[in-house]
């Protein structure tokens, strides 16, 4: 009985890994394949900066579920918040999205100023600035200022 209880979560958890996989898939022959760091880890900027704030989630979130309890568990869960925040925004729900901004930046400052190749510093700019922007009110359509992006630095022997 508790076997048939349990099937509907294995076939939703299938379903999320096949989808991890094509969304990685897509990434072949990306900058992302070329960033000497996690494919999941890569593929979060990559479809951050494209927009696609959903998949950025996504990919991310499967790293995260690996590694929470470890040291870069608050570091991933904040920029999963991050790209959270900006699905809410594009669907103009900015109480939610202000929400996920707070919790990202809380999450993120725990770390150094450049972190795992990312500039923290920089990215707790950009959220203080859609913070900003939220809270002026007037409701902040995505598209007004463009989409936000983020980049990994240069690896040490690049």
């Amino acid at each position: 009985m508790a076997h048939d209880l349990d099937r509907p979560n294995l076939e939703a958890m299938s379903t999320k890994a096949q989808k991890i996989a094509g969304l990685l898939a897509g990434l072949e022959g990306s900058a992302a394949e070329d960033a000497g760091v996690d494919r999941r880890y890569a593929g979060y900027f990559d479809y951050f900066n494209r927009g696609l704030f959903y998949e950025a989630h996504d990919v991310l979130e499967q790293l995260w579920l690996e590694q929470r309890g470890g040291p870069n568990g608050f570091f991933y869960k904040g920029l999963i918040q991050l790209a959270g925040a900006f699905v809410h925004l594009r669907k103009a729900r900015t109480a939610p999205a202000a929400a996920l901004l707070k919790l990202a930046r809380t999450n993120l400052r725990r770390y150094p100023a450049a972190h795992e190749r990312l500039e923290v510093r920089e990215v707790l700019v950009l959220i203080e600035y859609w913070l900003e922007k939220l809270e002026k009110g007037g409701g902040v359509p995505l598209a007004e200022d463009g989409r936000p992006a983020m980049a990994l630095l240069k690896a040490p022997d690049q």
